[in-house]
C-alpha cells in the first residue's frame, strides 16, 4: 500500500511538473505590449563609479534636483561601457532614490542606432539578491521536509505562474475576474493538496472542506464589497490601471476576487491539517465511527482556527501600519477610522477570510469522518501518504 501512495504521489508530481511546463511555455498576449518603445531600450545592471551630489537641493525631509552618476554597463550590447547617468529626484521619498559608489541600479539605456544616446537610472539593481533568496528558501524547504519540501517547491511555482500567465492576462483580456479567480483556486486548491497527499480520499475530504469554505468566502466577499459599497480603487495602482488603456475594467470585480484568492491559502492549510488529523487517528484507532472521526476532527479545528484568524489579521493589516499611525499622530476619530473606504475594505478582507475558516474546518472534518473511518465496527483505511 505504501508503495501504491508514493506512485500516487509521484503521480501528482508529474502532473504538477507538466503544468509548469505548459505554463512557462504558454504566451500571456501581452509580450510585444510596448515592444516599439523597447526596441531602442535597453535594461541592463550599471555599477555606480562615481557621482555629483551638487545640484541636489535639500528642504527639510525632500530632497529635488538631479543626481548626475558615471556607471558602467554590466550589461547589453554596450557591456564594459562607462557613460553619464541622470538620477533625477522628484520630492517623494516613496519614489526617489540616492546612489553611493559602488551599488549597483538598473540603468534604462537609450539607444540611436548603434550608439548611446543616454543614461538614466531607474532603482537599484535587486535581482540578484532576489533569486538569492529565493534559492536559499527553496534549499532551506527541501532539506528539511525532503520530498515534500519538493512538491511544496512546486506548487510554489505552480500558483506563481498560474496568477502571471493565466489570471493576470485573462483579466486584462476582460474575462470576469470572479469567475476565473474562483476557478484558478479550485484547481490550484485540488493540484496542491495533492502534491501533498497524492490521489486518495484524504485529498477529496481536504479538497471538499477547502473548495466549501472558498464559495462561502467568494459569496460573502460579494455581499459585503457591495452592502459596504467599497470601489475597487482602493487597490494600489489600480487606477494607473485604468489610465493604461484598460479602463473598461470592472476594479470591483477584480477586487472581490483578491478577498477569496487571498484567503484561499489559509482554508487550504487548515482542511490539510484537519484531513491528517482524522486521518492519522483513524489509523491509530480501526475501530473508530465516522461520528467519533468527525468530532476528533472538529476539535482539532477548533484549535487551528484560534490562531488561522489571527493569522489573516496580521497579515493584511501588517501593510497598513503607517496608515494606522498617521490616524493617531492626527487624532482621527474612531468613527472617521471605521468609515475610511480603505479600512473597510481590510475588515471585509480579514473578517470575510475568517468566515471561509469557520465553515471550512467543520466541512472539511464532516467529510474526513465519512471518508476516512468504516463505520462503528468497520476497519479503518490504510494509512494514506501523510505529510512526510
Amino acid at each position: 500500500m505504501k508503495q501504491h501512495n508514493r506512485k500516487r504521489n509521484w503521480l501528482s508530481s508529474v502532473i504538477c511538473l507538466v503544468l509548469i511546463s505548459v505554463l512557462l511555455l504558454l504566451p500571456t498576449g501581452f509580450e510585444n505590449a510596448g515592444a516599439g518603445r523597447l526596441e531602442s531600450e535597453e535594461r541592463v545592471p550599471a555599477r555606480i563609479v562615481s557621482t555629483d551630489d551638487s545640484t541636489i537641493k535639500d528642504t527639510g525631509l525632500v530632497r529635488s534636483g538631479e543626481q548626475n552618476c558615471q556607471v558602467l554597463l554590466l550589461g547589453g550590447s554596450h557591456k564594459g561601457e562607462t557613460h553619464r547617468a541622470g538620477n533625477l529626484l522628484n520630492g517623494s521619498l516613496e519614489q526617489d532614490k540616492v546612489f553611493r559608489p559602488g551599488e549597483t541600479a538598473l540603468a534604462l539605456v537609450s539607444l540611436d542606432e548603434e550608439t548611446v544616446a543616454s543614461v538614466s537610472l531607474i532603482d537599484h539593481y535587486r535581482i540578484s539578491g532576489e533569486i538569492l533568496l529565493l534559492l536559499a528558501f527553496f534549499a532551506l524547504l527541501i532539506l528539511f521536509a525532503g520530498w515534500t519540501g519538493l512538491r511544496a517547491m512546486l506548487s510554489f511555482i505552480l500558483s506563481v505562474l498560474s496568477i502571471w500567465k493565466v489570471l493576470v492576462p485573462l483579466c486584462l483580456n476582460g474575462a470576469n475576474p470572479i469567475l476565473v479567480g474562483a476557478l484558478m483556486a479550485a484547481t490550484l486548491t485540488v493540484l496542491i493538496i495533492s502534491l501533498v497527499f497524492g490521489f486518495n480520499k484524504i485529498t477529496l475530504a481536504a479538497c471538499v472542506g477547502a473548495i466549501s469554505g472558498l464559495i462561502v468566502t467568494a459569496a460573502l466577499g460579494i455581499f459585503s464589497t457591495n452592502a459596504f459599497h467599497i470601489h475597487g480603487a482602493v487597490m494600489s495602482f489600480s487606477e494607473s490601471l485604468l489610465y493604461s488603456g484598460f479602463e473598461r475594467l470592472n476594479l470591483t470585480q477584480i477586487f472581490m476576487a483578491s478577498i477569496f484568492i487571498g484567503a484561499s491559502g489559509a482554508m487550504m492549510d487548515l482542511s490539510v491539517d484537519i484531513a491528517a488529523a482524522v486521518n492519522e487517528v483513524v489509523a491509530k484507532r480501526p475501530d473508530l465511527s465516522r461520528f467519533e472521526a468527525m468530532m476528533s476532527g472538529m476539535r482539532v479545528g477548533r484549535a487551528a482556527m484560534g490562531t488561522m484568524t489571527t493569522t489573516l489579521l496580521l497579515a493584511y493589516s501588517g501593510s497598513y501600519i503607517a496608515l494606522l499611525m498617521v490616524f493617531m499622530a492626527q487624532g482621527t476619530p474612531m468613527i472617521n477610522v471605521f468609515n475610511y473606504k480603505y479600512v473597510a475594505s481590510e475588515i471585509i478582507h480579514t473578517l470575510v477570510g475568517s468566515f471561509g475558516l469557520v465553515a471550512a474546518a467543520p466541512l472539511t472534518a464532516a467529510a474526513s469522518g465519512l471518508l476516512l473511518a468504516k463505520g462503528e465496527h468497520g476497519a479503518a483505511l490504510p494509512q494514506a501518504a501523510a505529510k512526510e
